[in-house]
């Protein structure tokens, strides 16, 4: 009998290292610590739940992540299916339901028979073949555990979550349904502030106690997850260049473009529950609530969950992973996720494809070479073979800026249109390369949402 696979974690990673594996007949045993040990940000024990944001990057052709999913949809990838199972309307993002997308992912994994879902806390790693998937909130045994391997145990930075709103409660005088430049079909719901609002925001905000940083000695927050009171930290226009911009929105009742905007996004498919987007932040949950009722249309909102902030780990991967992420010193050894150094949830997700499918060329015995460069994913996968192993490695997200220099210079009018030609080779070359390496794989049997099909 052929031995099974261990994927320590059931998130984004290890599940879709588990459906590679277990669709193609190898078996696997899937250890998630949950409802055994918790997390200081799950709440429930469902595998594949997201805990930050509910979207999954843009979806739209001429964006890197939306490039990217396409790509990921030529290795049938179970993530990228989920998602749109479960997808809410959010402009060109590719949002989901929560609940829907975390049963999805488990549901498909359960009715696979070579697939074992064991409810266990791993605090070493066990004999044979190894995917260590436990992504961001590792749990302290085994992140000490494997700090003895990889001889690095101080790579970390912190990942903030953003408040959540009860729609009913935002003012509907105040707010206004409207997509940046009017991509999409209106789905963010937009509050404006002008400046003399804005600059008593920034104020309040600036003056704000944030929770302690608790047995931690220093913070590194990636740039995508930054906390929205660090970035206001840096200046007071940092805000109204960031996650605040009103660039491309138009208050249709005054025909005008506001000083700032905070925008909200479906949380759930019914959309009654909005998440603040880009309001990541460590501030006291008093703190949270008096200052951010202070945003127009904000006053008497009720706040279905408030932001908070927990440590995430990841090892330096140029320096202690192959290309196909096994650990250099225990090759038997295999890491995916956001652990690998990647940030978002479909990178995490590839990471998690690539480490099942270096095992399968393992166990053919025949080499698979990384995706081309010219593929946003084996791009990604580049920089985290070639990234600065001895200087500071940081988490990437899958951006144009890995691909090779394109070459053309296009005038501002047509870059849009040169980006979706950049993604249709793109994609013809992920699935060429599959049909090459017979890595080509029918993604699982979830009907898409009706909303996405429309959309």
């Amino acid at each position: 009998m052929t031995s099974p696979v261990h994927v320590i974690g059931g998130g984004l990673a290890g599940c879709e290292a588990a459906w590679q594996l277990g669709s193609r007949g190898v078996p696997v045993v899937l250890h998630e610590m949950r409802p055994v040990r918790s997390t200081p940000a799950h709440s429930s024990d469902a595998l594949a739940e997201l805990v930050c944001s509910n979207t999954l990057g843009n979806r739209l052709p001429h964006t890197a992540p939306g490039i990217f999913k396409a790509e990921l949809a030529c290795l049938g990838s179970l993530v990228v299916a989920a998602g749109k199972a479960a997808f809410v309307p959010a402009g060109g993002a590719l949002a989901v339901d929560r609940e829907r997308f975390a049963a999805a992912v488990t549901e498909t994994l359960q009715a696979l028979p070579t697939v074992e879902i064991r409810r266990e806390e791993v605090t070493e790693l066990p004999p044979g073949r190894v995917i260590v998937a436990t992504g961001p909130l590792t749990s302290p045994a085994l992140a000490e555990h494997l700090a003895t391997l990889t001889g690095s145990d101080d790579l970390y930075f912190y990942d903030a979550i953003a408040p959540i709103v009860n729609v009913d409660t935002v003012d509907d005088a105040v707010a206004f349904w409207a997509d940046r430049y009017g991509d999409g079909g209106g789905d963010y719901l937009n509050l404006p502030m002008d400046k003399p609002t804005y600059d008593a925001f920034i104020d309040a905000l600036r003056r704000a106690e944030c929770a302690p940083s608790k047995d931690f000695e220093e913070e590194r927050f990636f740039a995508g997850c930054q906390p929205i009171e660090a970035i206001a930290a840096t200046g007071p226009e940092s805000l109204r260049f960031g996650p605040m911009k009103p660039v491309g929105l138009t208050d249709p009742r005054t025909g005008r473009r506001a000083w700032a905007v905070v925008q909200l996004r479906r949380e759930t498919r019914t959309g009654a529950a909005m998440n603040m987007v880009g309001f990541q932040t460590k501030l006291k949950y008093g703190e949270q609530t008096r200052v951010f009722r202070m945003i127009p249309g904000l006053q008497d909102a009720e706040f279905l969950r408030l932001g908070s902030v927990h440590r995430n780990t990841f090892i330096n991967t140029p320096a202690l992973l192959d290309r196909g992420l096994r650990s250099k010193a225990e090759p038997r050894v295999s890491f995916a996720g956001q652990i690998t150094g990647c940030e978002g949830y479909t990178e995490s997700s590839a990471m998690g494809l690539w480490a099942a499918l270096s095992v399968l060329a393992e166990r053919a015995d025949e080499p698979l070479p990384p995706p081309p460069s010219t593929t946003m994913f084996g791009a990604l996968l580049d920089y985290l073979s070639t990234g600065p192993a001895k200087g500071r490695f940081q988490p990437m997200n899958v951006n144009f800026g890995l691909l090779p220099p394109d070459g053309r210079r296009v005038k501002k009018r047509d870059k849009k249109a040169r980006r979706v030609e950049r993604g249709e080779a793109c994609v013809r070359a992920m699935a060429f390369w599959a049909r090459t390496h017979g890595v080509n794989h029918e993604s699982p049997d979830l009907a898409p949402a009706a909303e996405l099909a429309s959309a």
